[in-house]
């Protein structure tokens, strides 16, 4: 290995300034692309580099990094490195462009590189807090934590370059501080947990702890902090998305990374705590405890991530973070099961997730939120026709009852509550209130915001409607379903041309997102563009709302001999399950009285798309008749 002649080297599309560390891409179109790399990998890189090609092994790598007498995961922390390398360069381990992986020897650059001449300056010090010679303890003292890193005697403090040495984890940082608090609400992102036991069958296990720090951090300090939702984040598992990529992508300041190990009944969470705008590790820490307190350790996370950014706890928040919270293991692991097949799209999936809660149930009858996945699985069933309706939804209620039994203050119990109360028992001031208590329990939950935002604008508050469902977008702004929900919610209020533009969004995320393809298809119906929304329709899937959004198109168009034959169709295939859709028709076509016996029959029938008769645009020809308002009025809508 030499040392390079030149303070600046370019390689590929990189340029890499050897006295501060910074690199650069010398593509990028906007004037902040530079990345300060940490230590390690700076370091890392330079050796790549220094090597011209050649193979780099992981000895080299431990040697010039870590010291011998240092207590260090080497493999784990290398391996760190090399992903955190690879995310800064946009690189890939399978398709490398950059770095290409030997197989348990090592790492080489394949590409070529140049020297550059150094631009003269004033000699820049390497960030001063890289070149800290104190250790820096990281901050917290749960007797749950097991730390691995130790310093022995004075020799480990001085290590290559001064590092700061943060004990836990055998990561080194050199550059942690504790940053001041930005005006305005801080945005974190938890990323995928990654599944490092060894055994590809455990990514439910991965998928569903991050679910469940998302969840737990969400409930912390709402004015200070929000946390993207679930369905944005899993958008970067599996990938080597540079930080600085993910940032511009969720807007936030924050990453929480984190990794999961296994052995026997004992579980080991390694967390990274990273601030995006320079890529700087705040702290990492390994938690090593058993498998029944896997929860405590996800509320010790929590009250790091609060002490780092400084946010405030109310004093019921810090016991709650610090009462233990043990679960059964194996009930744990089968609701977790469960949730993951829940995710899924089949019927198939739908009957593993029946099991797999019913399982934890049985395991664990006192585990409430075991018994609200085992409500939305049978409602979603009776919803669907998998089971006989009425049966499905009794099961659903008796669940959800159950759950609200064993804890009250559980927010995703009142969420499931409202589904019921507005699709079952048009209840929909009990079903707002339902979501309302959910969103102050959990006000990070973008799911319970998007429901809370629904029923907003079905009961006619437009504008609580709008911020609710604008805040679902803000948490989860790589789920269509957010977008969609938004488009909506502006078609209700009357904002067609937003509501297009947003259904496209939600389109362009997940081009078979159905719901999207409906909304998009009746808001340019409305509009007057209904030939516009011809090739739209004939992307939706299902028969029924594709032969729904064919009938009122082209009668819109004057096709009235096509428009005649899609609602025979929709009445002759669909007249059960398809009530509301066919009220929606004939009021299209200005025939009330056809629209008021299909709404009748569609409320004899529990049609929950009954729900959004107040602000159906659908429906306007209909709100002079005197039967409108008598229909809402049994509806027990606002008239």
């Amino acid at each position: 290995m030499h040392t390079l002649p030149s303070e600046r080297v370019r390689f590929g599309t990189f340029e890499l300034d050897l006295s501060t560390g910074e690199l650069r891409s010398i593509e990028a179109s906007d004037t902040n692309n530079k990345v300060l790399l940490r230590e390690q990998v700076f370091q890392v890189l330079r050796m790549l580099l220094e090597r011209e090609g050649k193979i780099v092994t992981r000895e080299e790598i431990k040697g010039r990094l870590w010291p011998d007498d240092m207590v260090v995961d080497f493999d784990h922390s290398i391996n760190a490195t090399i992903k955190t390398l690879r995310r800064a360069l946009g690189d890939s381990a399978d398709n490398p462009r950059y770095i290409e992986t030997l197989a348990r020897r090592g790492y080489r650059l394949i590409l070529p590189i140049k020297q550059l001449e150094s631009v003269p300056a004033i000699a820049l010090e390497k960030d001063h807090e890289r070149h800290e010679q104190s250790a820096v303890e990281m901050s917290g003292n749960s007797p749950r934590v097991q730390r691995r890193t130790k310093l022995r005697g004075g020799k480990a403090a001085v290590v290559a370059v001064s590092a700061v040495i943060l004990v836990g984890a055998g990561y080194i940082s050199w550059r942690h501080f504790r940053p001041t608090a930005p005006p305005g609400k801080i945005m974190l992102a938890v990323l995928p947990f990654e599944n490092l036991t060894g055994d590809p069958n455990k990514e439910y296990l991965a998928d569903g702890l991050t679910e469940e720090m998302i969840s737990q951090l969400g409930r912390l300090n709402p004015e200070q902090l929000g946390v993207i939702a679930r369905t944005s984040v899993m958008s970067y598992k599996h990938k080597d998305a540079r930080l600085d990529q993910i940032g511009r992508d969720l807007s936030v300041q924050y990453v929480l990374e984190n990794s999961l190990r296994e052995s026997g009944n004992h579980m080991r969470l390694t967390a990274q705590f990273i601030q995006v705008k320079d890529q700087t590790h705040l702290w990492s820490q390994d938690y090593d405890y058993p498998a029944k307190n896997i929860l405590d350790v996800e509320d010790d996370v929590a009250k790091a991530v609060a002490r780092e950014i400084q946010l405030r706890l109310t004093s019921q928040q810090q016991v709650e973070l610090s009462r233990p919270r043990p679960v059964n293991p194996e009930a744990f692991d089968a609701y977790l099961q469960g949730y993951a097949f829940f995710q899924g799209t089949t019927d198939n999936d739908a009957d593993m997730a029946v099991k797999y809660y019913e399982r934890a149930t049985q395991l664990d009858p006192i585990y409430a939120l075991a018994w609200v996945g085992l409500s939305r699985a049978r409602n979603w069933q009776a919803n669907v026709g998998l089971i006989p309706t009425k049966e499905g939804q009794r099961i659903a209620r008796e669940a959800v009852d159950r759950a609200l039994a064993l804890n009250p203050n559980l927010a995703a119990a009142h969420a499931q509550m409202g589904r019921i109360r507005q699709h079952v028992d048009f209840d929909w001031a009990g079903a707002d209130a339902s979501f309302q208590r959910a969103i102050a329990l959990e006000p990070g939950n973008s799911e319970s915001v998007a429901l809370a935002a629904e029923s907003a604008a079905m009961l006619g508050r437009f504008d609580e409607a709008l911020r609710l469902s604008r805040q679902a977008v803000d948490l989860d702004p790589l789920n269509a379903g957010s977008w969609d929900t938004l488009g909506e919610t502006e078609y209700f209020t009357g904002r067609l041309d937003e509501a297009a533009a947003d259904c496209k969004k939600a389109l362009e995320l997940k081009p078979d997102i159905w719901r999207g393809i409906i909304s998009l298809s009746r808001t340019y119906i409305v509009q007057g563009r209904a030939q516009d929304a011809l090739p739209e329709i004939e992307l939706v899937l299902q028969d029924l709302p594709r032969s729904f959004l064919h009938a009122i198109a082209y009668h819109a168009l004057g096709r009235e001999k096509e428009a005649d034959a899609a609602l025979r169709e929709l009445i002759a295939k669909y007249s059960e399950r398809g009530a509301y859709q066919i009220a929606q028709v004939y009021a299209f076509r200005n025939q009330s009285d056809e629209a008021f016996v299909w709404l009748d029959r569609a409320y004899e029938l529990r049609d929950g798309e009954i729900s959004i008769t107040k602000v159906d645009p659908l429906l306007k020809s209909l709100h002079k008749d005197p039967r409108f308002a008598a229909f809402l009025k049994k509806l027990n809508l606002p008239t």
